[in-house]
């Protein structure tokens, strides 16, 4: 339990440090933008200080992304992406979009434009718990950078391949989507077919209290249980990078170092 402000500082720079420990060059933090935590801070402003100043102690290898939620939210999106935006190149790097799908996410599109205006990445989830629809419909109203999750626009053939045309990254958990019911179990999860469609996607644990995964587990998955080649997971470790908001030494450095390591595995 976060008990004061000191205590969110502290969660974010460990979360940080731990995805680094996993292997991770960037890593970005979704915080809550609607006065979650408040109580702990005082007020929307003093969390973006907190929360920015956590990430600044990475030195350029953590971002924030901003979250607003669907129903909670939805009388204040303007307000909350310019408060994203007040903090981009600050800390803040992408608006994201949460909450439930069934909800339409047309009353976020001029959220979304602001974010873009201010050069920040549009990274809504979709496709989780709804299906294939629910990602035309954010394609079309929000025009995102990449897709938090987009898992079941493997039910929808022409989707998959309009995602692999437009470059759209599918950011992808496969330890969350069978703990929440999306894949009845791990050797039925679509990442293979995606990525061998050519569909950018990346692997992230998702919430790792929650469910009880990081990083790490999330690429062993990948190779023991969906049986990837280690060219696909240096294509999936690159789109992780490429595909995210951080800044172009860090992708260069990154993408440079995943090809180090192919080389040490070749024709696999």
């Amino acid at each position: 339990m976060l008990r004061g402000p000191e205590d969110l500082h502290r969660l974010v720079v460990e979360l940080v440090e731990d995805s680094a420990a996993d292997g991770a060059v960037w890593t970005e933090v979704s915080v809550s933008a609607s006065g979650f935590h408040r109580r702990l801070t005082g007020s929307d402003e003093a969390t973006m200080e907190l929360v920015c100043d956590a990430v600044a102690v990475a030195d350029g290898q953590a971002g924030v992304v901003i979250g607003i939620d669907r129903s909670r939210d939805a009388e204040q999106p303007g307000a909350l992406a310019g408060l994203a935006a007040t903090w981009a190149g600050r800390g803040v790097v992408g608006l994201g979009l949460a909450g439930d799908e069934r909800a339409s996410c047309a009353p976020f599109a001029r959220a979304a434009q602001i974010a873009r205006d201010a050069g920040l990445q549009v990274v809504p989830h979709s496709g989780e718990l709804r299906g294939p629809d629910s990602i035309r419909e954010v394609l079309t109203v929000l025009r995102p950078n990449r897709l938090m999750h987009g898992v079941r626009a493997a039910e929808d053939p022409a989707l998959v391949a309009e995602l692999a045309d437009r470059g759209v990254c599918l950011d992808l958990c496969p330890t969350s989507n069978v703990a929440l019911g999306v894949v009845a179990r791990l050797a039925e999860h679509p990442l293979p077919g995606l990525v061998r469609s050519g569909v950018s996607c990346s692997l992230n644990a998702d919430n790792t209290l929650v469910f009880s995964t990081d990083l790490a587990d999330e690429y062993r998955i990948a190779r023991e249980a969906l049986g990837l080649t280690d060219n696909e997971i240096a294509t999936l470790a690159r789109a992780s990078l490429t595909a995210s908001a951080a800044p172009a030494v860090v992708v260069a450095a990154g993408v440079a170092g995943i090809d180090d390591w192919l080389e040490l595995h070749p024709g696999s």
